[in-house]
């Protein structure tokens, strides 16, 4: 496996010198930081071959020990002080984070944070849904406010050649069915799409969550980390992915709801709600990311493909201040240049990058 490199404490210092000191917090390429994506986790029930395959991820595998991981306390002060920085959005991930134990007080805690507007975070969470009818109603009096399931299939064999669980689709879909019950809605169902594998699941796909107050996004296959065994080979483009669905639907653009979005918006033309296309490899979108990712154990890193993560652990845990730790995670993001969408090929790849069960999707 490729080395992942953690700067110190140091280097966000020296970083934090040309940085942040009010006003809005831009990096290098003129992106704001705008959303935090925080893994609470690094295990997972799933295997999933893209993210988690077995024959890395396997019985002997160590996972972190409880200790290393960020407290819900220090968690809640990195995002109340990512707010102070301009970060509106929080979304919580994994692994699965379901699996993190009372993950619903994580979510009461961050619940009361707000922007310098006095506006709320919207807080979000990505799940496997295996855990999600039982937490739903707990995650929605807590305060999350939409939950994002992923979702592969809904034939069970390929379901369970994606997932590599002894899960069943009627599990991911009860889950589903119970978030939207209790309001964290609208909920988006991502499905990566693998040509060869589960390409033939987008029509029933379509078919199944069109008309259900829910939004499906199809996202191409990425060489996020070091052991999925990526192949352009299987990688069927959004544009391709347009097409099949059109030959069924009727579809047309719709506009973004925000600087950033990750997914291309498309309706259908009868109303039967919309769709969306996330298009990292065939049409990268790195030149308005304004996503930051916080690690389980607490190093901040500024791309979903990044082979370096900065401690913020280190200083939190000596004793730094919260106008310390602002001044370092702006000196962090003034200095950014990361656009590893647009560079993909041989150079970029030969350096390593993070695991996405590690960091998230």
């Amino acid at each position: 496996m490729s080395k992942v490199i953690f700067h110190s404490l140091d280097s966000g210092a020296e970083a934090a010198k040309a940085g942040w000191h009010g006003g809005p917090l831009l990096d290098a390429r003129r992106r704001p930081l705008r959303d935090l994506r925080i893994s609470v986790t690094d295990r997972c029930n799933f295997r999933c071959t893209y993210c988690m395959p077995r024959e890395v991820f396997g019985a002997d595998y160590t996972f972190m020990r409880h200790s290393e991981l960020l407290s819900f306390e220090e968690i809640t002060r990195v995002a109340a002080v990512a707010a102070r920085l301009g970060v509106q959005k929080v979304r919580l991930t994994g692994g699965e984070p379901l699996l993190r134990r009372n993950i619903e007080a994580l979510v009461e805690m961050l619940s009361s944070l707000r922007t310098p507007e006095g506006d709320p975070i919207e807080l979000t969470l990505t799940t496997n849904g295996t855990l999600l009818q039982k937490k739903a109603r707990a995650l929605k009096d807590a305060g999350l406010r939409r939950v994002t399931v992923s979702l592969d299939a809904l034939d069970e064999s390929k379901f369970a050649s994606m997932s590599d669980s002894g899960v069943n689709v009627a599990t991911v879909l009860r889950g589903i069915d119970e978030a939207g019950r209790v309001g964290l809605a609208p909920v988006k169902v991502n499905m990566v799409v693998r040509k060869g594998l589960n390409d033939d699941q987008i029509l029933p796909m379509a078919r199944h969550f069109r008309h259900s107050g829910h939004v499906l996004r199809f996202i191409e296959f990425m060489d996020v980390g070091n052991t999925n065994g990526w192949n352009m080979d299987e990688v069927l483009t959004g544009t391709q992915i347009l097409d099949r669905l059109r030959q069924e639907f009727s579809l047309e653009p719709a506009r973004a709801n925000y600087r950033g979005e990750v997914a291309a918006r498309w309706r259908y033309t009868d109303g039967g709600g919309e769709i969306g296309l996330i298009t990292s490899v065939s049409q990268p979108f790195c030149g308005d990311c304004t996503r930051g990712r916080l690690s389980p154990e607490g190093r901040l890193f500024l791309c979903l493909f990044a082979n370096q993560g900065h401690d913020l652990r280190e200083l939190i845990r000596r004793g730094g201040s919260d106008d310390q730790l602002a001044a370092v995670m702006a000196g962090i993001w003034s200095v950014r240049g990361d656009r590893y969408s647009e560079l993909r090929g041989e150079e970029a790849a030969r350096l390593g990058k993070i695991e996405m069960s590690y960091i998230g999707g």
